[in-house]
């Protein structure tokens, strides 16, 4: 029986322009904010929005995003070269073959590699990339792209919840303590492994319940028809050509050992390495961009990408018009994407200008001051959700908190340690659904998945994790 087109539901633009209004309004709901010279009272209140901070917010977002927009138009430009190849997609095809009635392994061994991205050094926009690649595969296996959209974001995410040692979430947040407050690193990394592991045990207990449906019976989708129709035209074209014997031709082969290679540079110059210590790249790997591994963002990554992208067509003798049209086109695929990353900056962007994320913050921490530790923990978790929704990067909310609800913490005798991963843990959480994180947002345009789909199938995910989180920092509030 044929699903019923959801009609009317507004769409991520129309979400996030809402938020920044409705943000707007509230500024006028509270107190204005004393200044001494140009230094804003902390907590005294907010600057008022005018129309033009309003209208300015989601264009000024552009400009704050400016550096994932730029990667990820190189990256449609590197995935159209690759696809015009169709080693990407013979290679799934013989991969699901390979795998005929074990496709469900997949998911877990997926989503703990993602999520080791995420606890070590906050993989998260960096996964947009992958969306497109893992909806291909999983529904050429006969799952659709809601599975494909929870293992990378729910496996990522699961590791930025869980951080350990996450330099832009963990190190941001110890590093903005003041002088004087000491903790221990041994024990946030105890903490951090705890919840990554419940995290993702969790997620992939719900992930793979919901592919396993979707296998048995293609009607269980939660995907409306015109996700499906969506869903098939980009994805599932070749769903019918899997029970072929398929093989990959010599340049395929080198193709994908290309591509796999691209990703796998990225990843690890991403990682901070200089943060553990190691300094074995510093020498010779910045002769490409400028920067060695491990300082490494999106520019040096799009140059890398572009390159590569090169290197792919001249394997496959692509000519040079065919070359040139084919990366345009790619990028000209991502522009929605970009749109809706810039669009969600705009709510970050505004609530900087108006002081609202400090004095939400400071008033807050001001009531947490007298509450028992067995409540303090849930209190500060809820606090940071909602600062979460409205900062959803996990170094701004880490630099604008910590300096504030760790001192608290520690002059009241509660731990100081789960204090912070508490901050950590609750911004992951959030950062598995909010419509203000870019990451999410623009994957799941790519895997042409609606954002109220997403939260349909998230929604008791999500509330599952805070509750074992609130439970788990909890006890160890009490127990530390």
């Amino acid at each position: 029986m044929a699903k019923k087109k959801r009609k009317g539901f507004i769409t991520a633009f129309s979400i996030i322009l809402i938020l920044i209004f409705l943000l707007a309004g509230i500024t006028y709901l509270l107190p204005e904010a004393t200044f001494v010279g140009e230094t804003i009272v902390d907590g005294t209140g907010v600057v008022r929005a005018t129309l033009p901070d309003v209208l300015l917010a989601p264009i000024l977002g552009f400009e704050n995003a400016i550096d994932v927009g730029i990667f990820i138009l190189i990256l449609g430009g590197f995935l159209a070269t690759v696809n015009r190849t169709e080693a990407l997609e013979t290679g799934i095809r013989v991969l699901v073959k390979k795998l005929k009635g074990n496709e469900l392994t997949l998911i877990p061994i997926l989503m703990f590699i993602f999520s080791i991205g995420g606890t070590t050094y906050g993989m998260l926009e960096e996964t947009v990339g992958f969306y497109a690649l893992l909806a291909a595969t999983m529904v050429l296996a006969g799952m659709d792209t809601i599975v494909s959209s929870a293992i990378v974001l729910l496996g990522a995410g699961s590791g930025v919840l869980g951080s350990t040692i996450n330099p832009f979430a963990v190190g941001v947040a110890v590093s903005s303590l003041p002088e004087g407050i000491e903790v221990n690193q041994g024990l946030i990394i105890m903490i951090g492994v705890i919840l990554w592991l419940t995290t993702l045990l969790i997620s992939i207990a719900f992930v793979r319940s919901y592919a396993k449906k979707v296998i048995a019976k293609k009607g269980s989708t939660i995907l409306s028809l015109r996700e499906v129709r969506a869903m098939e035209m980009e994805y599932g074209g070749n769903a019918a050509k899997k029970e072929e014997d398929v093989k990959l031709s010599k340049k395929q082969v080198i193709t994908l050992i290309l591509f796999a290679l691209t990703f796998l540079v990225m990843i690890v110059a991403f990682i901070p390495w200089a943060d553990f210590g190691v300094t074995f790249f510093d020498g010779f790997t910045g002769w490409l961009t400028g920067a060695p591994f491990g300082s490494w963002w999106f520019y040096e990554a799009a140059v890398w990408f572009l390159i590569m992208s090169v290197v792919i067509g001249l394997v496959n003798r692509t000519g040079e018009k065919q070359f040139v049209d084919t990366f345009i086109d790619g990028a000209d695929d991502m522009v929605g994407v970009i749109l809706i990353i810039a669009i969600a900056r705009g709510v970050s962007i505004l609530m900087q200008t108006t002081y609202l994320d400090n004095y939400i913050i400071y008033n807050a921490a001001e009531a947490l001051r007298n509450v028992p530790s067995l409540v303090f923990a849930p209190l500060n978790y809820l606090l940071h959700v909602l600062l979460s929704i409205l900062v959803p990067s996990s170094s701004g909310l880490a630099a604008l908190s910590a300096p504030i609800i760790g001192p608290l913490a520690s002059q009241v005798g509660y731990s100081t340690e789960v204090t912070l991963m508490t901050i950590v843990a609750s911004n992951g959480l959030v950062n598995l659904i909010t419509p203000t994180c870019g990451a999410i947002m623009g994957g799941l345009a790519l895997a042409k998945v609606e954002y109220a789909t997403w939260v349909k199938f998230a929604g008791k995910i999500v509330l599952t994790i805070a509750l074992v989180n609130i439970v788990i920092l909890s006890l160890l509030m009490v127990i530390l």
